[in-house]
């Protein structure tokens, strides 16, 4: 089982608003993320929040999508990751997490599928897009600890996938996907999206 863990926790001050309340093609971001998480095959569903959080619960239609507060928010990614690997960890028996970031809508239910296949508590696996790593990002149960461990400010897990960069799939994803981030009100304007 491979859960779904959507960072929506920050204030978006670049974006000039919080990224998870942006309306982008008639859903907020936040809803995008979720759905994408859960045509992609992950369940349950966890969504991370923070500087919008009562916004988000008033305005945003999850489902049955787990919201979990981050009363840290205004530190970084990294505090996000932490509370929601947290939460997954004591309140599920999921093997591993697949992480979506709420301004990222270019991933598909297609990237989420291929790069959870076969997940397991050991399996550490990113999507690749022509040379780079990218989204979505799939962290082993076994992993969690660590990553927790190391997560700070916006760089989320990347410390941990560094020192581990010999054990991580690449799973491409640039023909179904784009993980571009939406960081400000003009990205949008450009964004491709699959």
């Amino acid at each position: 089982m491979t859960a779904g863990l959507v960072l929506a926790a920050g204030a978006g001050r670049r974006y000039g608003m919080p990224k998870a309340l942006v309306r982008r093609g008639g859903a907020l971001l936040v809803e995008q993320a979720v759905a994408t998480a859960r045509e992609g095959g992950l369940d349950p569903v966890y969504v991370v929040v923070g500087a919008a959080a009562a916004e988000v619960r008033a305005e945003a239609d999850l489902g049955d999508a787990v919201l979990v507060d981050n009363p840290e928010w205004a530190t970084g990614m990294g505090s996000s990751l932490r509370a929601g690997l947290t939460a997954l960890a004591s309140e599920t028996t999921a093997e591993a997490a697949a992480v979506l970031l709420v301004d990222m809508p270019g991933i598909t239910p297609a990237a989420v599928a291929r790069v959870t296949v076969g997940a397991g508590r050991d399996t550490l696996a990113m999507g690749g897009y022509e040379n780079r790593r990218g989204h979505p990002v799939v962290l082993g149960r076994d992993h969690w600890a660590g990553v927790a461990e190391t997560a700070t400010g916006d760089a989320g897990a990347r410390a941990y996938l560094r020192a581990h960069a010999t054990d991580i799939t690449v799973v491409p994803c640039g023909d179904v996907a784009d993980d571009t981030d939406l960081d400000t009100p003009g990205d949008d304007d450009t964004h491709v999206t699959p």
